[in-house]
């Protein structure tokens, strides 16, 4: 059976054909795909990663069919690392939380910096993540 496409494009048949069977690649799929160096992945690079296989599948599939899955992950976890230090150290200096009150009342710190935290997460995943 021969199929005609107006854009004549083999390579988009083989995608459907890859996103079809729920994004997992056959051996022989996966040796033809471009070669790319291994970088570290973090937390937030594996969330988004998860994201992605979940609901931005073509995004995913074009991402690790071009080689360049790993590269956008490392990317993203900089990018939200990053994203994350800076939000804790505004957020620590407009509720004026020093050293000071680290060493004068330790528990409230701890909560504190817990809630800070818990609100930087919270804008990462939105902004970056989960976007």
């Amino acid at each position: 059976m021969t199929v005609s496409l107006r854009c004549g494009c083999a390579f988009f048949l083989e995608k459907l054909a890859i996103i079809k069977c729920c994004l997992s690649l056959p051996e022989s799929v996966a040796r033809h795909l471009p070669a790319e160096k291994e970088q570290p992945i973090g937390l937030f690079g594996r969330r988004h990663l998860d994201y992605l296989k979940q609901h931005r599948r073509v995004t995913y599939t074009n991402l690790l069919t071009s080689g360049r899955l790993n590269s956008y992950l490392a990317d993203i976890d900089r990018q939200a690392q990053e994203r994350l230090e800076r939000l804790i150290e505004g957020m620590k200096q407009a509720q004026g939380i020093t050293e000071q009150l680290k060493a004068e009342n330790a528990l409230e710190w701890v909560g504190r910096m817990n809630n800070i935290r818990a609100c930087a997460m919270e804008i990462v995943n939105t902004e970056i993540i989960y976007a």
